[in-house]
């Protein structure tokens, strides 16, 4: 047995030698060739703009800053002032909800987990349930009370519990914002009032907006209109009166200080489009309303998304010459919808070009080929299609080791 096995050893290592010796031959440079490669690149996209930014409308609103963002994509839609830096009031929360809706996502909380309430809490100013200290609400009582009722005292406690104090919890809200690439932002509390270095900007109240978004039962709250606690001694009414009065709207905070003024986080969906709209800075209730509605009507009115076409005919994987392994795995990342100006386009399709083998070796991230989006017009984008894993040239050492690997199996 030991000799058969070390015949078909042999036998196996002659038959790859005299293989490589004829393949070094044919390219003429012997078993050392090198097949050009394609050369390593991000998954980028040619994507064609939807928004020309020298063709945006003069839309009247009455504030100091505002934008209007797609929900899906992030593309600006409309902007007014958007970077500048400016209190931001109550929809500080935003921020405060969001890293609380990471620590029910992470499995640290459940909504039925009892928050206390301390002195500071029961301190703070502006709108607020009147907790007392020593009382105890369930986490979902306290997220109802911030969304429906921007109770400071609420967003304290919470902020206490999570963070272990509100200074803790400010460094988290801080470097989450960083994470998030936040540039104009500072937070020094986690309810909004006015304090020196808390600021933020309609960009980056877009940003936490979109982030907080992705946890869905975030709705379940910012849509309630009225509710009740303390076994319905407490009423909450929702400070954003659009939830009466405006088509799609789902949430999501409002604010309201002497120097933020009047202040909304406007979110809204109709039929696939979801927008975010962000007004700060106005001068009453009404205008910030107003100014919300009117960014929220002209991305209705202009835009539109489509779900990314089905692409059957992009493999998972491909052949690999020369390799240590046979194939290797693909993977194209694209959008699962895109935005477009309204009646722009009706038809697209996909147009996968990748070779039919790729010569080793393979670094992962590396390019193998592309897949091109197409409407009526012609290509639109494009994205790249690469390799998910590495994969070595075949040599005469790596040969060798593999048949003695599968001579000591036999």
């Amino acid at each position: 047995m030991e000799r058969r096995n070390l015949a078909l050893l042999c036998a196996g290592v002659l038959c790859f030698w005299l293989f490589a010796l004829a393949f070094g031959t044919a390219e003429g440079r012997g078993v050392a060739v090198q097949a050009e490669l394609p050369t390593a690149a991000p998954a980028a996209v040619e994507d064609v703009p939807v928004v020309d930014a020298a063709a945006q409308p003069q839309l009247s609103l009455n504030c100091r800053a505002a934008i209007l963002v797609d929900q899906d994509t992030g593309t600006v839609l409309y902007e007014k002032n958007a970077d500048e830096q400016v209190p931001i009031a109550s929809i500080t929360k935003v921020m405060t909800l969001l890293l609380t809706f990471e620590t029910i996502h992470n499995g640290q909380l459940t909504l039925e987990t009892t928050v206390p309430v301390s002195e500071h809490a029961y301190h703070m100013g502006g709108s607020q349930i009147w907790l007392e200290p020593g009382e105890q609400f369930t986490l979902d009582e306290m997220i109802k009370a911030i969304c429906v009722s921007s109770a400071n005292d609420a967003a304290v406690a919470l902020a206490e519990f999570v963070g272990g104090s509100e200074e803790a919890f400010c460094r988290l809200m801080n470097d989450k914002a960083k994470a998030l690439g936040m540039e104009n932002t500072h937070f020094v509390n986690a309810c909004g009032l006015d304090a020196e270095g808390h600021y933020s900007s309609a960009t980056d109240v877009s940003i936490m907006a979109r982030e907080l978004m992705k946890h869905k039962d975030i709705f379940k709250y910012s849509g309630i209109w009225l509710d009740y606690l303390r076994n319905g001694q407490t009423q909450l009414v929702n400070t954003n009166k659009l939830l009466k009065s405006y088509n799609g709207i789902t949430g999501l905070k409002t604010g309201t200080t002497s120097k933020a003024g009047v202040c909304i986080c406007a979110t809204a969906q109709r039929n696939d489009l979801s927008l975010v709209a962000v007004v700060l800075g106005a001068n009453s209730g009404t205008e910030r309303f107003a100014a919300a509605k009117t960014l929220l009507d002209f991305g209705f009115q202009n835009f539109e998304t489509k779900a990314f076409p089905e692409t059957a005919d992009l493999p998972v994987r491909l052949p690999v010459k020369f390799g240590t392994e046979d194939f290797v795995g693909l993977e194209c990342q694209r959008p699962e919808k895109l935005l477009f100006a309204k009646g722009a386009t009706s038809n697209l399709t996909c147009k996968v070009d990748l070779p039919e083998s790729i010569p080793a070796p393979v670094t992962k991230g590396m390019r193998i080929g592309t897949l091109s989006l197409y409407s009526e017009g012609g290509k639109i984008a494009r994205y790249d299609i690469i390799a998910t894993e590495n994969t070595d040239k075949m040599d005469f050492k790596k040969a060798l080791a593999i048949l003695t690997n599968k001579a000591a199996s036999m």
